[in-house]
């Protein structure tokens, strides 16, 4: 691992801790109980994928949601870079994650080759 991934992968372990805390300074509570589970930036860390928690929210309400977050993103970015002391916070996508849901099919998969042989 060189020092441009040690500083990337400290960033966003950083972000992770970060934004669930202004999330929860928000008045929406749709967006205050998010969970982040992963965030991912690019090379440059100057964007970032934060991916969140999908459990119990609807289609329709997701796509509501991910409307809010692209509104507030001006107020997370300036969170992120006054609580850090950054000189600029990345660029922010969110996206809901469905890897819980593709480890549980996989899961599935394996026991029904299982109760096969």
């Amino acid at each position: 691992m060189n020092q441009a991934e040690i500083k990337r992968k400290r960033t966003e372990a950083l972000l992770k801790e970060v934004l669930p805390e202004a999330l929860s300074m928000l008045d929406d509570t749709q967006l205050q109980n998010l969970i982040v589970t992963e965030v991912v930036c690019s090379r440059g860390r100057y964007d970032s994928k934060v991916y969140l928690d999908k459990s119990g929210i609807e289609e329709h309400e997701q796509a509501e949601i991910l409307k809010k977050l692209r509104k507030v993103q001006g107020f997370l970015k300036n969170y992120v870079r006054e609580s850090e002391g950054w000189f600029r916070s990345p660029n922010f996508t969110f996206e809901f994650d469905d890897h819980l849901e593709k480890i549980a099919s996989i899961d599935k998969l394996f026991e029904q080759i299982k109760k096969e042989k």
